[in-house]
């Protein structure tokens, strides 16, 4: 009786040996997957925060652009600057310079408008009195007084040339000009007999004979043309 007991508790208890054991690899098999730690999500919630910001596109900031605009002197906006006659009467020509043609004079102790200056030469655009025209006056004689400040007035190039105004001597005798104290050859030194005057007022004088007598006295302006034809005694040429 007893060895047939232990004949058949043997097997009885490694047959249950196998069950219990397969019982507990099922378990671990089905068992669900441990709860991750903070730690361990930490790293991915951080990669994925960095990734969804870098895909938002950046916004560019503009700053306003401020336009402005330089119209130039008007009526109003002129700087108050003069210019003042002070010991005799000065031309206003129409160019910066004597080459020019006299269009208007400024009389003693008179005072005019400046609005520009001329960026080559010493002279500043004036408004001729009584008038709405404009013209040019040399700051660097002494008949002339500037009040206010010079580098305040718009600049102005020039782009008009004036036109040559000539007087040629066809007499054989030399001549003295005078504004200028110019002494002009005879036409035996041609072509030096001829001279580029500016335009104005002038007197020839005979430099041959005794004297000097007076043979011409003429007003000469841009583009003109005047020869001297008789000298101071009397004789008579033409070139």
């Amino acid at each position: 009786m007893n060895n047939r007991f232990h004949k058949i508790q043997g097997p009885f208890i490694l047959l249950l040996i196998v069950v219990l054991t397969q019982a507990c690899m099922r378990f671990r098999l089905d068992a669900p997957a441990s709860v991750p730690t903070p730690r361990n999500i930490e790293p991915t919630a951080i990669e994925t925060r960095v990734e969804s910001i870098s895909t938002v596109p950046a916004v560019p900031t503009e700053t306003p652009l401020v336009v402005t605009q330089d119209s130039g002197p008007t009526a109003t906006e002129l700087p108050g600057v003069t210019i003042q006659v002070v010991k005799g009467n000065i031309f206003i020509r129409r160019g910066p310079g004597l080459a020019y043609n006299p269009i208007g004079v400024l009389y003693k102790n008179t005072e005019t408008k400046v609005i520009a200056r001329d960026v080559l030469n010493r002279w500043v655009q004036v408004v001729i009195p009584n008038s709405d025209m404009t013209g040019w006056v040399s700051i660097q004689t002494e008949y002339s007084k500037l009040n206010g400040e010079l580098d305040s007035l718009p600049d102005i190039i020039q782009t008009e040339w004036p036109i040559p105004a000539y007087l040629r001597n066809c007499t054989h005798h030399d001549m003295y000009i005078m504004p200028g104290e110019i002494t002009l050859p005879s036409l035996l030194m041609y072509p030096d007999n001829e001279v580029w005057l500016n335009p104005g007022s002038y007197t020839v004088q005979d430099l041959l004979v005794p004297g000097k007598p007076e043979v011409l006295d003429f007003e000469i302006r841009e583009g003109m043309k005047i020869d001297i034809n008789n000298d101071g005694a009397g004789e008579h040429r033409k070139c």
